[in-house]
C-alpha cells in the first residue's frame, strides 16, 4: 500500500548538538547510528528519473528493503516548501536476488549511496526525524504531517530558508559540480573518506 512522505533535509553543524535538543522537543532514539547502502534502479535511457521515480534496493543494518516513490500524479494542494512523494516500501529477505531480477527486466544499477543512519521518533504526532551522516556531509530529515514539521524546524531555530527539498543524488551531483570530483556514487569508498569514524 502506497502512503504519502512529506519532508525536508536541513544541514547538520553539530550532530552533538542536535541529539541534546531533542528529548526536549518530545523525539526518543528509535535506531542508534546504523550503516545504510542504498542502490537507485534505471532503465538505460533513465526512464524512471525522467518521471521523477525512484526503485531502490536499501540495506539498513542487515535488513533488506524496496522501495518505489513517485510523485503526486496530479497538482496536490501541499505549500510547495514541502516535498511530496507517494511511496510504497517491502522488506525482501535478499536483495541482490532482488537486484539480480531488475536487471533481467532491463534495469541496471544508476546510482549508489551510503550514509550513517539515526532515527528519532515524535510519540505524539507519529512524525520523525533521521540524522544522515553521508560522505559529502550530514543532514537532518523530518518527515510528518506540514505543521509538526513547521513546528519542530522552530524548536531547533532552523530559520525559514535554512531547509531544502533536494534528494541525495541531487546533493551530490551539487557538490560534483562545486569540487569538480570525479565519483559517480556517494560512497564513502569512491569518495575517500573514512566510513569509520564516530560522530
Amino acid at each position: 500500500m502506497s502512503s504519502a512522505e512529506i519532508e525536508l533535509k536541513f544541514a547538520v553543524l553539530s550532530v552533538e548538538t542536535l541529539r541534546a535538543q531533542l528529548p526536549a522537543l518530545g523525539l526518543t532514539l528509535l535506531t542508534p547510528r546504523t550503516f545504510e547502502q542504498n542502490t537507485l534502479y534505471d532503465t538505460p535511457d533513465r526512464a524512471l528519473r525522467e518521471r521523477k521515480q525512484i526503485l531502490r534496493i536499501r540495506n539498513y543494518g542487515g535488513r533488506w528493503t524496496l522501495t518505489y516513490k513517485r510523485p503526486p500524479s496530479e497538482e496536490h494542494p501541499l505549500d510547495t516548501r514541502f516535498k511530496l512523494r507517494y511511496e510504497t516500501e517491502t522488506e525482501v529477505t535478499d536483495g541482490p536476488a532482488l537486484g539480480e531480477v531488475f536487471e533481467h527486466l532491463g534495469y541496471a544499477p544508476a546510482f549508489r549511496y551510503e550514509k550513517y543512519r539515526e532515527e528519532w521518533l515524535h510519540s505524539g504526532s507519529g512524525g520523525h526525524m533521521v540524522i544522515d551522516e553521508t560522505p559529502i556531509g550530514t543532514w537532518a530529515e523530518l518527515e510528518g504531517a506540514p505543521e509538526w514539521i513547521d513546528a519542530m524546524l522552530a524548536g531547533l531555530g532552523i530559520p525559514d530558508d535554512g531547509s531544502i527539498t533536494d534528494s541525495y543524488g541531487r546533493l551530490f551531483l551539487s557538490w560534483k559540480e562545486q569540487t569538480g570530483h570525479p565519483a559517480e556514487n556517494l560512497t564513502f569508498e569512491e569518495i575517500a573518506l573514512d566510513p569509520v569514524a564516530a560522530i
